[in-house]
């Protein structure tokens, strides 16, 4: 599975408080990015794995 590219614009001061943050955890502020973005999908039950569980949920017959 591939990487998509694209922009993001970020106000300053959250960007300064990203880098702080990344830094803190030894990761770049895109890695940073990717882990929160990755952790909200997680927690949300947006992962495919976590769709994939909910759908064969939905289909099973009590």
């Amino acid at each position: 599975m591939g990487k998509k590219k694209f922009v993001l614009r970020l106000d300053e001061k959250h960007y300064d408080a990203l880098e702080k943050w990344a830094a803190d955890e030894f990761r770049s502020v895109n890695g940073q990015i990717e882990w929160l973005l990755y952790e909200a999908l997680k927690n949300a039950k947006r992962t495919k794995a976590d769709l994939s569980q909910i759908e064969n949920e939905d289909g099973q017959d009590d």
